[in-house]
């Protein structure tokens, strides 16, 4: 790998989760330049969250540390709980989605922003001098965005908390938000059970929406989720795939997925859990393991901790 990287071997050859060392939470998962990335949120009070790290592997086995990919003294908005990156690269260019600031109300600045780099390590730099999104719209707290880039070029960004979701389409420089067909601008697309920590992805012609749900600081956290012909939905809810094993671990969710270049290629699901016996929420630990699918219907099948 490229010396650009200020990297820091994450514990070598890994059989077993969690992934690396140290508290981290709210993973997103890419694949960039044959590389497989993970962009986290650092698990700490909101006050210590002033940085992103991401880790970067080339077998899903061996993981690495970029350190602070990303951090507050290059955000000139932002002040405290950097959360929920998701990158995506256009046209060479990385953009990392995220949110500071955890605000409460339309008169706090805060919100979800935009940060660019020319490497996938970084380092970023705020796009806008200002949140991309600053408002509540439709009830949704402006955070933990999640981009997907369709396989058309278009470009959408799902986010939201208080268990609302929206969904709005960046327009081709991919720092600003544009309208869709009939002019609306933001869309409500919240399906049941809807919390926080929507994604997104596409296998067979199909969209297949992903949420948490639950309480982020109990053991009650999960992924459920929905399918759609449409990026937009609607999307009526499926069920749970991913919830806490009372022998391994609990607090599941928050996650992102590793999409494989084949249909038939292996599918893995990055995440969040705390360990047993933590009670401290900002406990958390990055984890993985492997996600499937009913070959009938099409469905994720329950996916097992391990």
């Amino acid at each position: 790998m490229t010396n650009r990287l200020n990297a820091e071997a994450s514990g070598g050859k890994r059989a077993a989760n969690p992934l690396a060392q140290g508290w981290y939470a709210d993973p997103e998962a890419r694949i960039f330049e044959g590389n497989y990335w993970i962009y986290p949120t650092f698990s700490a009070p909101y006050e210590q969250q002033t940085f992103l790290d991401a880790f970067w592997s080339e077998d899903l086995s061996a993981w690495h540390k970029a350190e602070r990919i990303l951090d507050v003294e290059r955000i000139p908005w932002a002040e405290k709980a950097l959360w929920a990156p998701s990158p995506i690269e256009v046209g060479g260019r990385y953009y990392l989605y995220f949110c500071a600031n955890d605000i409460q109300s339309d008169e706090e600045l805060g919100g979800i922003g935009v940060a660019v780099a020319d490497r996938p390590e970084g380092p970023f730099a705020d796009a806008l001098g200002h949140p991309l999104i600053d408002r509540f719209v439709h009830g949704a707290q402006p955070i933990d965005p999640h981009v997907f880039l369709d396989g058309d070029g278009r470009a959408y960004l799902y986010y939201g908390g208080w268990g609302h979701c929206n969904v709005v389409k960046l327009n081709a420089d991919m720092v600003s938000v544009g309208s869709f067909d009939d002019g609306e601008v933001f869309k409500s697309i919240t399906p049941e059970g809807y919390v926080e920590g929507p994604c997104m992805f596409k296998r067979s012609g199909e969209y297949y929406f992903m949420w948490a749900e639950g309480g982020w600081g109990g053991p009650d956290y999960s992924v459920a989720y929905a399918r759609s012909r449409s990026p937009l939905g609607p999307f009526e809810r499926i069920g749970k795939i991913l919830e806490q094993d009372p022998q391994v671990a609990t607090g599941a969710g928050h996650h992102g997925v590793f999409v494989p270049n084949r249909e038939d290629g292996d599918w893995r699901i990055v995440y969040h859990r705390r360990p047993l016996g933590e009670s401290d929420r900002n406990h958390r630990v990055l984890c993985m393991d492997e996600m499937a699918f009913d070959d009938e219907t099409g469905n994720i099948l329950p996916v097992k901790m391990t």
